[in-house]
């Protein structure tokens, strides 16, 4: 690799998907194998991490309630590093494009003069809905969907609106869950809506719980992963997928 480059390198913001090394794009897996340096989350798994051997790989991650390098930090290091190598990867979960913090990367190297690419992963959702086997829209249930997030940064209310649609998937919904599910009660949705979490989704440690909103509300115990929530009518179990509340309840307290 070429690592003083005549002229900046090119940053590409790749997505990682859930964490399950396959569901990594052939494009984003190929541009790891050519990487000089990766910049990835806490999130990325140490199995993602496998596909770019000759990196150098530095550590920016960002988890809910810990500690986390500050956005300005990252995108320095963006910059530096790509007027110093030729391929530099900013390796995030899921999609870049989606709650990723990709507008204020793509701001700092534009700014900067430097050739950036994205490339797209699977986002949590759409692998939670096939993990799950629980497609988002369903025909005269669900025309509508609403990805959303709690998480706020400092200076923005700390409720947001949470979206009106037919089908709501909540990403970073473990803290919030409950929030959230109280909220949509006083709203008026149904106590018995629906609703599937699913935690370290595509893991192997990948859990998945059925309940209602109403069960929602009162806390989810536990958790040791990311969580995704997905709520609505969609979300209601077909016959051979019978929803047992009681044992589900048992399952997030174990």
């Amino acid at each position: 690799m070429n690592n003083s480059p005549s002229l900046p390198g090119k940053v590409y913001l790749i997505g990682a998907g859930p964490g399950a090394q396959d569901l990594m794009t052939l494009r984003g897996a190929r541009l790891l194998a050519q990487a000089d340096v990766v910049l990835h989350d806490a999130l990325v798994t140490e199995e993602m991490l496998e596909l770019c051997p000759q990196a150098q790989k530095i550590l920016v991650g960002k988890r809910c309630g810990q500690l986390s390098t500050a956005q300005a930090f990252i995108n320095k290091q963006l910059v530096d590093n790509a007027r110093k190598h030729a391929i530099v990867v900013r390796l995030k979960g899921g999609d870049p494009m989606l709650f990723g913090r990709a507008d204020e990367e793509l701001r700092a190297l534009e700014e900067a003069g430097i050739a950036v690419e994205v490339v797209p992963g699977i986002t949590t959702a759409l692998a939670a809905a096939a993990a799950t086997q629980q497609p988002l829209t369903k025909r005269s249930v669900s025309r509508s969907v609403a990805f959303f997030t709690s998480s706020t940064a400092p200076g923005e209310p700390e409720q947001t609106r949470i979206p009106d649609c037919d089908t709501l998937v909540q990403y970073m919904g473990g803290r919030e869950a409950i929030t959230t599910a109280q909220r949509l009660l006083v709203q008026g949705r149904r106590a018995d809506t629906p609703v599937v979490v699913i935690e370290n989704c595509s893991r192997p440690e990948q859990r998945i719980v059925r309940l209602t909103l109403s069960a929602l509300a009162h806390g989810l115990g536990d958790t040791h992963g990311p969580v995704l929530v997905m709520l609505g009518d969609a979300m209601a179990a077909r016959a051979h997928q019978a929803i047992d509340e009681t044992a589900a309840i048992l399952a997030r307290h174990a």
